[in-house]
């Protein structure tokens, strides 16, 4: 019988210990790295979808075309995209009373119903990515290991999205 000095055993013990957790942190911090992504690609697609709305907006009332360009001109960031949640909330408001004052011309009408229902999938979409990143953020190792490194804690949008209706 082959007697293995209690220290090996100890130190084979340690190693895959240091081992697991190593594999365990790596993954971790993979995961991470994908839920940023995902929360970046969905703020790239909210933002593509404002856009859209804007544009067909500006087609339909071109009087708001200046409330439409400043909310355009605010930039939709992780950290703070609470100014632009909140010139899109007063463009809302001036779209529905511009809709309630004079509706669109019907094909006109479709699009921005198309368009705002795209708004409101994609915020939907962003704020999933978000919830699901900060979740991930807030676990023990990711915070204890500071795996998250220097990426911001990604915003919620809150915006009032509401379709017009449908002709």
């Amino acid at each position: 019988m082959i007697l293995v000095p209690w220290w090996a055993v100890l130190l084979a013990v340690l190693a895959v210990v240091v081992l697991v957790a190593a594999l365990l942190a790596s993954a971790t911090a993979t995961r991470l790295n994908r839920m940023h992504v995902r929360t970046d690609l969905a703020r790239t697609s909210l933002e593509a979808a404002l856009g859209r709305r804007g544009a067909v907006a500006r087609a339909a009332y071109p009087e708001l075309g200046a409330d439409i360009a400043g909310a355009e001109s605010l930039r939709l960031t992780a950290t703070d995209p609470h100014a632009r949640a909140d010139a899109e909330n007063s463009l809302g408001a001036k779209l529905a009373a511009a809709i309630e004052s004079r509706p669109p011309e019907p094909a006109l009408a479709i699009e921005l119903h198309d368009a705002t229902t795209r708004v409101e999938l994609a915020r939907r979409f962003y704020n999933d990515a978000v919830t699901d990143t900060r979740l991930l953020r807030m676990r023990p190792l990711v915070r204890g290991l500071r795996l998250a490194g220097t990426a911001p804690v990604p915003e919620y949008f809150d915006v009032s999205v509401e379709a017009p209706p449908r002709p």
